[in-house]
């Protein structure tokens, strides 16, 4: 049976150390879903205990230079984002800048607008804390992920290497700008 649920029910919420749980939840399921079929079982689950375990994630909503959104729809957790400035930021620690580290929604409810709505919460955050431009990193082979930002505008600037347990890969830099420098 399809997804028959209104979307407009889907609501956008900061999440706090009291949500861990479905922090990690959401975490681990969302990127095994997006990246498990290119890569190793053993790569993947090194990465998943180590990058979403409690102490990481808590040390992350515990840290005021990011922030974490959840996208819920009937309080359940479908897609999260997760924001950086100052020097949480994972590349260009660019006080003018902010990062969109993660945003993922789960495969069942990709194509109904849950992405955009959790880009539209970043961008509105970018506005309130003024940032000059915004930018991320995107792996090369989620053409998914590369068009949607390139839809918003963004524009490739730079590569980078990123680990995925012991496979390298590389991650393709975009950024949109906000303000005329």
């Amino acid at each position: 049976m399809a997804h028959k649920e209104n979307m407009q029910n889907i609501n956008i919420k900061k999440a706090s150390l009291n949500d861990i749980d479905q922090l990690q939840k959401i975490s681990r399921q969302t990127f095994s879903e997006t990246f498990s079929a290119g890569n190793t079982a053993e790569d993947m689950h090194k990465y998943l205990e180590e990058e979403f375990s409690v102490e990481r994630l808590t040390a992350e909503l515990n840290n005021t230079n990011s922030q974490f959104y959840f996208a819920e729809l009937d309080n359940t957790v479908i897609g999260y984002l997760k924001l950086n400035t100052g020097p949480s930021q994972t590349e260009i620690k660019d006080d003018t800048a902010l990062e969109i580290e993660r945003i993922y929604v789960l495969k069942e409810y990709h194509g109904k607008k849950v992405g955009q709505l959790l880009y539209d919460k970043a961008m509105q955050i970018a506005r309130q804390t003024n940032a000059d431009y915004v930018w991320l990193g995107v792996w090369e082979e989620n053409p998914r992920a590369i068009n949607f930002y390139k839809k918003n505008g963004f524009v490739e600037f730079d590569k980078h290497i990123f680990k995925l347990g012991n496979d390298a890969q590389t991650d393709i830099m975009m950024r949109l700008q906000l303000k005329n420098k």
